[in-house]
């Protein structure tokens, strides 16, 4: 946890802060929890809360910034003791389980007619029971992303269909190349690969239904999205012991040459950047055709701001989440240079940025927009799923018995 002080606040604004027109002053203190603590967004949100600072400067704000995986585990409670004013988190089904437990305010008051048709694409998604429980600030494509040096070293092109992706997949591993980087350390990114298999395979309606809780694990369609898994792991696809790194810690692979591809969220270009790979080294593509004829609907994780039901300024904290959705601040953090993600707000501009051009480009023409494995299944269905992706992975002659298990798993929590 790193709390900073006012004036570590009031400096930042004088060189990061992002601005907007001046509001109502305020008073008194505003505490924020926030889980964004990789390098480039932590300073955006150290960026952001020194342009609120300066707006409001008799206002004590005091951020808290936490690990990203620890904020998991510990909103619950901090939602129920020494609960900040402001706090981000997940839209979907992630937020479910506080807004039932009334731990999320409603803040439908802040989606007026006008708010509401600048952010429509999200409202669904931050939407439970007619009301509205947070807003979002930034969401962000997934797809693959490339060492596109490689593939041209070898011949290789962008794949569109599963067949595609399968022989460059061969080529590579007879060059000694893994296909695929992957730390599934924290579970989470076996999710994605999931999602990724099933919406291919069967579709959006499928595996809407499917992380609604309406179809059974061991439905043959579910077989069918883990037989075309096993494919890949059959081939040696992904790299070795991937189970004992987390996603950061899989970058390297790739960055070194020793894997080809990583299907991450755009998050991870920055960090791919950073490493030392240009743009001229690195490229990206949609996930590939699996059953012909599918349309194609993309995972597009949206974050969001919300307010504690026990916060003790509820007013700065809706000013708070004024600011953050309004397109100004949306087109300044969800820059290049700062969260490299695409601003929700219509009326905010994606940056002049490859990778989040191609992203707009695809969710602009997507058939749908999914969240994540972990957002549309409740929480315990999440877990249940993602340690038996992780499993089947390892170890995908255990399938019958992962797939049973999540089954006992979705009679108990649907």
């Amino acid at each position: 946890m790193r709390p900073s002080t006012k004036s570590l606040l009031a400096a930042l604004a004088t060189s990061v802060a992002f601005t907007v027109p001046a509001a109502a002053e305020l008073t008194g203190e505003l505490k924020i929890f926030s889980d964004m603590s990789n390098p480039a967004p932590r300073a955006t949100m150290e960026g952001l809360v020194a342009g609120f600072q300066e707006q409001h400067p008799d206002l004590d704000i005091e951020l808290t910034i936490i690990d990203r995986e620890a904020y998991k585990t510990q909103i619950r409670n901090f939602l129920t003791a020494n609960t900040p004013d402001v706090a981000n988190w997940y839209a979907g089904n992630r937020m479910l389980p506080f807004v039932e437990a009334g731990l999320f305010e409603d803040i439908s008051d802040l989606w007026d007619d006008e708010k509401s048709a600048n952010l429509a694409s999200t409202k669904p998604s931050m939407t439970i029971d007619g009301k509205q429980w947070g807003v979002p600030y930034t969401y962000y494509q997934w797809g693959v992303y490339y060492r596109e040096d490689i593939y041209n070293d070898l011949g290789l092109t962008e794949p569109t269909t599963w067949a595609e992706e399968k022989a460059n997949c061969q080529t590579l591993l007879e060059n000694g190349i893994k296909c695929y980087t992957i730390g599934t350390k924290f579970l989470w990114t076996a999710g994605g690969w999931f999602d990724y298999l099933n919406l291919r395979t069967n579709g959006y309606e499928f595996h809407m239904a499917l992380t609604n809780g309406e179809v059974a694990w061991t439905d043959d369609r579910v077989r069918q999205t883990m037989a075309n898994w096993r494919e890949l792991i059959d081939m040696g696809a992904f790299i070795d012991n991937h189970q004992t790194y987390s996603w950061q810690e899989a970058l390297p692979f790739m960055v070194r040459g020793e894997a080809a591809a990583y299907l991450m969220g755009n998050f991870a270009v920055s960090h791919l950047r950073e490493a030392g790979l240009g743009d001229d080294q690195l490229g990206f593509y949609q996930f590939v055709e699996i059953t012909p004829g599918i349309p194609k609907a993309e995972d597009a994780p949206t974050d969001t701001f919300h307010i504690p039901a026990q916060a003790a300024n509820k007013e700065a904290a809706r000013a708070f989440l004024r600011y953050v959705t309004s397109p100004e601040v949306q087109t300044q953090i969800n820059a290049g240079d700062q969260l490299g993600q695409l601003p929700v707000h219509k009326a905010a501009s994606v940056d002049d940025d490859k990778f989040l051009k191609e992203g707009f480009d695809m969710l602009s023409n997507a058939y749908a927009l999914a969240q994540f494995f972990d957002r549309d299944a409740p929480a315990e269905m999440a877990k249940a799923g993602m340690e038996g992706f992780q499993e089947f992975m390892v170890k995908p002659d255990n399938l019958d018995r992962i797939l049973e298990r999540m089954e006992r798993v979705r009679q108990r929590v649907y």
